[in-house]
């Protein structure tokens, strides 16, 4: 049986998965700041439930973001620390890829903006589109001005925008509120739904070394936690 760990801390929620052989379950707690704190007994507590020690993992996942600057390198850090431990290889997974995996899965959406709110009046933000039962980027993950967005050409009202980044929406062009369909502001990047990509891509081999684990920003500025 192959198995797969998943963190996320990218939000103010902390989550923890685990892939068996297609099989997920998971662990979510809200805990803004709590992260350092909860991870480890939330991973132990899922590990436990499982029956499954942590030896028996064959590799560990984790949000790289964007999303929070300190929670995205305590998950990366917690991850690298696991997969040097045992070995194993590490997986790096957009949170925004994510996110576009939820409202597919959960929405029935085929066409999906995930978005994420980078504070400074800027969103984190991407496009994907599934094909043949795959997700498929159409805009990379990029931050930027809601303004400043340009999107492809679709028909009205397609797009599922999802995310934290919802609440900028009125920032938005005509052009791009008018192909936004359907739109969630209450959901966060989690490891569920990390996991189920991660194990994708080592399916694929797209694996790195846990010496490579690496948060992206995809700024450099750091925004305080504090509204």
């Amino acid at each position: 049986m192959t198995s797969l760990l998943a963190l996320d801390a990218s939000s103010s929620a902390c989550s923890v998965a685990l892939w068996m052989d297609g099989h997920v379950i998971s662990r979510v707690e809200h805990a803004p700041r709590g992260h350092t704190r909860r991870l480890m007994p939330m991973i132990d507590a899922l590990l436990d439930e499982a029956g499954i020690a942590r030896t028996s993992l064959d590799a560990i996942a984790y949000g790289h973001g964007p999303g929070s600057f300190t929670g995205i390198r305590i998950a990366a850090g917690v991850a690298q620390g696991i997969a040097y431990g045992l070995g194993c290889p590490l997986l790096g997974v957009s949170t925004l890829r994510a996110l576009a995996r939820s409202a597919c899965q959960r929405d029935g959406a085929s066409l999906v903006m995930p978005a994420l709110d980078a504070r400074l009046g800027e969103l984190y933000v991407a496009l994907y589109q599934v094909e043949q039962g795959q997700l498929k980027a159409v805009l990379d993950d990029a931050v930027m001005a809601p303004g400043a967005l340009v999107l492809p050409s679709c028909t009205p009202g397609s797009i599922t925008m999802i995310g934290s980044g919802v609440a900028l929406m009125d920032g938005l062009s005509l052009d791009v509120r008018e192909c936004i369909g359907t739109s969630i502001e209450s959901r966060d990047p989690e490891a569920c739904d990390i996991a189920q990509l991660a194990a994708m891509d080592l399916a694929s081999g797209l694996i790195t070394s846990p010496q490579e684990a690496l948060p992206i920003y995809l700024r450099d500025q750091v925004v305080s936690s504090k509204r």
